[in-house]
């Protein structure tokens, strides 16, 4: 028998984060901090775990800034190569861009992970149905899908009796299934490159529902485990919330018994309190009396005495006054908070901008 090569994979991290603004303002959302860590590390960390040797990361905006934070890869043991897109090619336009720094091999497994899907999916077992193929026929694309208590915000994936896919049904009020697409794909080798080159291409819209269409076997691998898009301010603060509390398993940092990760260089006065899986990152100080709760507090942030935040987050260097109150805010980079100021939930201030009462 032929000894299989380890697993490749991609991580698909060229998107521009609007909806993560002001945080991606000045940075990759990729590169935020989920849990105390760069999001970047848990997936990377994950693979690693899962067997893979080799990782691709498929940058653009703000390319320049993954390398000075992740390295070679060599932490993990893994080695991790940039490649950069140009322009914008759409998820599946990324993944072709990307053939070049993969090997040859056309059986090879080449795992792909969209770079902002925060999962605790069993990947090793996806690669072993994906390996197993189906009565005695190799397996062209194997999906993620999670199954959820209401489909009608997805695009829906049914599949038979086998797992094969039979279709790609975008949302409707009526989901011809609970079954939806997870984020984590792992194809043939040789199927990437049936994807035209330096091209917009969507792998959901298209490379999938064409595959389908020609009789290519593509399966689902269907679980329940802990799944995030950590696309929003709110699912952020969500998914670092729950890796500190054990919520979200991850091979990257450990859930933290007391509640909260507190970097050992941030500075808390002995009468606030953090809890509630909050993260509070180098060089944050925070006066007498303040209350933080679900949040994370960015690199250099300062919270005066009194002040109460909750589910929010913090950018570097922001400030927040005396006694304000920030309950689902959002602050980006250097941005000020007066004292006694109330922020109404779902706030967002701008990077550098000043609130005052």
């Amino acid at each position: 028998m032929t000894e299989l090569p380890p697993p490749e994979a991609v991580i698909v991290a060229g998107g521009f984060g609007t909806r993560l603004l002001p945080l991606t303002a000045r940075r990759p959302k990729h590169l935020l901090d989920v849990g105390g860590v760069p999001f970047l590390e848990h997936q990377i960390a994950r693979l690693a775990e899962a067997g893979v040797e080799h990782i691709v990361l498929a940058t653009s905006y703000q390319a320049d800034m993954f390398a000075p934070v992740l390295g070679d890869g060599s932490r993990w043991g893994v080695r991790l190569d940039y490649v950069l897109e140009e322009e914008p090619l759409g998820t599946g336009g990324a993944i072709r861009n990307v053939a070049g720094a993969l090997t040859d091999d056309p059986n090879g497994a080449v795992i792909i992970l969209n770079g902002d899907v925060l999962s605790g999916h069993d990947l090793a077992g996806q690669l072993a149905d994906f390996r197993a193929g189906r009565n005695g026929r190799r397996v062209d694309v194997s999906l993620h899908l999670v199954e959820v208590e209401d489909a009608r915000a997805f695009g829906c994936v049914p599949t038979d009796e086998e797992g094969r896919v039979l279709d790609f049904v975008e949302k409707s009020d009526h989901p011809v299934t609970n079954q939806v697409n997870a984020g984590c794909y792992i194809f043939r080798r040789d199927i990437i490159d049936t994807i035209a080159p330096d091209t917009v291409v969507s792998v959901e819209r298209e490379t999938f529902p064409g595959l389908v269409a020609d009789g290519r076997l593509v399966v689902g691998f269907v679980e329940t485990a802990y799944w995030r898009d950590v696309g929003t301010p709110a699912a952020l603060v969500a998914a670092s919330r729950d890796v500190v509390l054990g919520t979200a398993p991850t091979p990257a940092v450990d859930a933290v018994e007391s509640g909260a990760r507190v970097d050992p260089s941030a500075s808390v006065a002995g009468t606030a309190t953090v809890g509630g899986g909050s993260v509070v990152m180098a060089d944050v100080v925070i006066e007498d009396a303040a209350e933080i709760s679900g949040s994370v507090l960015m690199t250099g942030a300062r919270i005066g005495a009194g002040a109460r935040i909750t589910d929010s987050v913090v950018g570097p260097g922001a400030v927040v006054g005396e006694k304000a109150v920030l309950t689902e805010a959002t602050l980006g980079d250097d941005a000020t908070i007066g004292a006694s100021v109330t922020l109404p939930a779902g706030e967002r201030v701008d990077c550098g901008e000043a609130r005052e009462g």
